[in-house]
């Protein structure tokens, strides 16, 4: 797998590399730009000496914080998103035993077991969970029976809603037309 998401080698390479930064990335995907988002995984790498879940659950809560708010912060909102990330992995912990990827591997989920899986994190209601989905399937090799379905729209081929299409530049763009027709459209309405 090879994403093309933050404009940053080191941070796309670090989400190509490793399921739970990606899985924070797509957390911390809320309020603050794509590229933002996806790069936080790499300055909290950066700054704590890696990214494990069991190593960031057991973090100290305040120091954590701090880790956010550090310049630049890794979060516009750095208290409640360093909390929402280390509920993220201690989840991870619990239920998948520090192991982001089980949560789509484990058992060779059909993409609605997988979405189920998804929908059951902390912080990831059912759109963020279909787009990440849909991001397993179109750039990081998840098969599992019906995924594009259970994905929809967001895993429809083709499309450019969500970061799930970004591969270049250009899918990039298209990306961030198609956000600002849907929010133009939301006021409209």
């Amino acid at each position: 797998m090879d994403l093309h998401i933050t404009a940053d080698a080191a941070a796309d390479e670090l989400l190509s590399r490793d399921p739970l930064a990606l899985l924070i990335g797509m957390l911390l995907d809320q309020q603050v730009a794509m590229e933002t988002a996806f790069a936080g995984p790499l300055k909290i790498e950066q700054r704590i000496g890696g990214i494990n879940a069991t190593a960031i659950a057991h973090y100290d809560p305040e120091a954590f914080a701090e880790v956010f708010k550090t310049s630049p912060a890794v979060h516009r909102f750095p208290g409640s998103m360093a909390a929402r990330v280390q509920l993220l992995c201690q989840t991870i912990v619990d239920q998948w035993d520090g192991n982001a990827a089980a949560i789509w591997t484990n058992d060779s989920p059909t993409g609605a077991e997988a979405l189920a899986r998804l929908k059951a994190l902390p912080g990831f209601g059912e759109q963020k969970a279909k787009i990440f989905l849909a991001l397993l399937g179109k750039q990081c090799g998840f098969d599992g029976e019906g995924w594009r379905s259970a994905s929809a729209p967001y895993g429809d081929d083709g499309s450019h809603r969500s970061v799930a299409d970004i591969t270049s530049t250009e899918s990039l763009t298209l990306v961030r037309e198609h956000k600002r027709t849907m929010k133009a459209a939301a006021k409209k309405a």
